[in-house]
């Protein structure tokens, strides 16, 4: 299997480097390891679609007792 850098994927996908560290740290990349300080993801994986909200309507995230 072929993988591809943080590096190399921000360039293709057109993100932060940053963006994708925090990707790969919540399991958002499917197959993406880490080898040390590094993280290798798979040269196949497709760019994640933007999980943010756009409405304007945000989710409470605990509920009020």
């Amino acid at each position: 299997m072929e993988y591809m850098t943080i590096q190399e994927a921000a360039t293709k996908w057109f993100i932060s480097e940053r963006r994708i560290q925090v990707l790969c740290m919540r399991g958002r990349l499917p197959g993406a390891t880490k080898f040390g300080r590094q993280w290798a993801i798979p040269a196949n994986t497709d760019k994640p679609e933007d999980a943010r909200i756009k409405s304007g309507k945000y989710i409470k995230h605990c509920a009020v007792t």
